[in-house]
């Protein structure tokens, strides 16, 4: 699936790259308040500086600002996940450094999550199928990891049983950014992270042996 081209008026690459930061930026904001159908695009506009005709040169409509957003955050997240994959550490402990990586990630990044997901729906027929590839781009990573650790004998899981324990990962992830208004009451997000994680291996091991890591998260 081919990422969709954004017609730009404006040919210097660089300006278009910071106007749309800006109108990203702004966007987000946007969207966390009003929601992507209340914003409009004179509104996008203003809070990117800049006045709504230019903002035109930049895209065609609303949904390409949409558009751009969710691009945008998929590749953060995907750009930062990458960057928690610690190669040092193997098998479980690889496991483990991922998920806590994966979950401090999704609390940095919580309003551009939040939006994505709550509005990824109002993307075009044209689009969304290139979003929500990105969604299963990341998830591989975590199958690529479990997948790793079946190879080594740490987890006898089926490839049906990986598939399904990357997208928990991924579910218990984004928990955190739609209930984090209750759960940080409690938790602060490294023992979340520490909490999940360890109740996550103890559900693929079949044991115990995964507890020890709750104990890192000092609750």
């Amino acid at each position: 699936m081919a990422k969709k081209n954004v017609p730009s008026t404006v040919k210097d690459e660089r300006l278009i790259e910071k106007r749309r930061e800006q109108m990203i930026k702004a966007a987000v904001k946007l969207f966390s308040k009003k929601g992507f159908h209340r914003t409009t695009t004179r509104e996008i506009a203003k809070e990117s500086g800049f006045s709504i005709g230019t903002l035109y040169e930049y895209i065609r409509s609303k949904e390409d600002v949409l558009y751009l957003v969710c691009d945008s955050i998929y590749e953060q997240v995907s750009g930062r996940l990458r960057e928690e994959l610690n190669h040092e550490h193997t098998g479980l402990d690889s496991l483990r450094q991922a998920i806590v990586g994966f979950f401090r990630v999704m609390d940095d990044l919580q309003d551009e999550v939040l939006v994505m997901y709550q509005e990824a729906n109002a993307l075009s027929k044209e689009a969304l199928p290139y979003v929500l590839k990105k969604e299963l781009e990341m998830t591989a990573m975590f199958e690529d990891i479990l997948t790793q650790c079946v190879e080594t004998g740490e987890l006898k899981l089926s490839k049906s049983e990986v598939r399904l324990a990357a997208h928990n990962i991924m579910v218990a992830g984004q928990m955190w950014t739609f209930r984090r208004w209750t759960l940080r009451k409690e938790l602060p997000i490294e023992a979340y992270a520490e909490l999940q994680a360890a109740q996550l291996l103890r559900g693929m091991t079949g044991n115990d042996s995964a507890a020890a890591y709750s104990r890192s998260a000092h609750i």
